[in-house]
């Protein structure tokens, strides 16, 4: 399953934000609390392995996806301040435990962490403890753009993503691969 640049304009497109793809690098790098800026080739790293752990493992093409995806979600300018915040403090915490960037970690240890810092488990606020946006801000934002994507969608029997065309026709004959029905309504 090939993940594209287009499955993530079609999910930006889906949430509205129209031309998702084309948005500078350099919109990722607002100064932190600490007044140094987090480079925002960092923060496309940071999230591009944290999707390589969350998304399934037949998933391929997750570094375009994901890279396109962060830039076109952070054009709405709170959400990408604390998207880039906490991808940020991902990695302090990372190069804190494991003296190395986030995105250098072998995949075992990405999920480790994550999983130590509660992002499978903790609610996923906004502007909640470190582990619930982290789980808001990391973690749900990339499950979203991965389900929410054409591709991502037909994984889980998802044929039609909202945002993607398709219609009343594709509702009433879609058949998912090894489908055994003819895609006719059963009442």
């Amino acid at each position: 399953m090939r993940l594209t640049r287009r499955d993530a304009i079609a999910v930006l497109a889906g949430l509205g934000i129209v031309g998702g793809g084309a948005v500078a690098i350099d919109r990722l790098d607002p100064p932190t609390a600490d007044g140094i800026e987090p480079s925002a080739a960092e923060v496309l790293a940071t999230m591009v392995a944290a999707g390589e752990v969350v998304y399934p493992s037949e998933a391929e093409g997750i570094d375009t996806f994901v890279e396109t995806y962060v830039l076109g979600r952070t054009r709405d300018e709170n959400r990408g301040e604390q998207m880039r915040a906490t991808a940020a403090e991902l990695d302090d915490v990372a190069r804190e435990w494991y003296e190395s960037p986030f995105a250098e970690l072998p995949a075992a240890k990405r999920d480790a962490l994550l999983r130590e810092l509660g992002a499978d488990t903790a609610d996923p606020i906004a502007d909640g403890t470190f582990s619930e946006r982290l789980r808001f801000h990391v973690v749900n934002e990339l499950l979203y753009a991965f389900y929410a994507s054409p591709t991502g969608g037909r994984l889980v029997g998802i044929e039609n993503p909202i945002g993607y065309p398709g219609g009343t026709e594709s509702y009433q004959r879609a058949t998912m691969d090894g489908d055994e029905g003819t895609g006719e309504s059963d009442g």
